[in-house]
């Protein structure tokens, strides 16, 4: 079966194997020095390499911002295309985790020496992607004694 490189550019570690010759494009297995020309969220940018003809979307690891569709997410987006929007970045690459389930590419950013990562957690405007709550089922104990229930 061929995979889809127009859809899903990057290839997990696991598809390495099978499609690393078939790619088109060079695959990203290190650091980055790349433009940003799209803030899509809060934890998620579209970004310009010059060892590729076609702009991409990095996705920041270890971080969950806020949805736009959720309360502050269009704050943390506003805020981050003040800061990165137009601007040259390096984006540190982790060999062992480079792509998510949905095929972007994971990184750190780093913007003038600053880690947008952990600024992001810092300032209140992300969490850790390991504390968020997505599919957790809740403790029944905890909502009642908030009175949740």
């Amino acid at each position: 079966m061929a995979h889809d490189f127009k859809n899903f550019p990057e290839l997990t570690n696991s598809q390495m194997e099978l499609y690393y010759f078939e790619s088109p494009h060079k695959q990203i297995v290190g650091d980055i020095r790349v433009n940003v020309v799209k803030v899509h969220d809060g934890d998620t940018i579209t970004v310009r390499w010059d060892e590729r003809d076609f702009d991409f979307p990095v996705r920041f690891i270890d971080t969950n911002a806020p949805e736009l569709s959720e309360e502050g997410g269009h704050e943390v987006q506003q805020w981050l295309e003040g800061i990165l929007l137009g601007e040259e970045i390096d984006i540190e690459i982790n060999s062992a985790n480079r792509v998510d389930k949905w095929g972007r590419l994971l990184g750190r950013i780093i913007h003038r020496g600053i880690d947008i990562n952990e600024e992001s957690v810092r300032s209140g405007r992300a969490t850790l992607f390991e504390d968020r709550d997505e599919g957790k089922i809740p403790n029944i104990n905890i909502m009642l004694k908030e009175g949740g229930l």
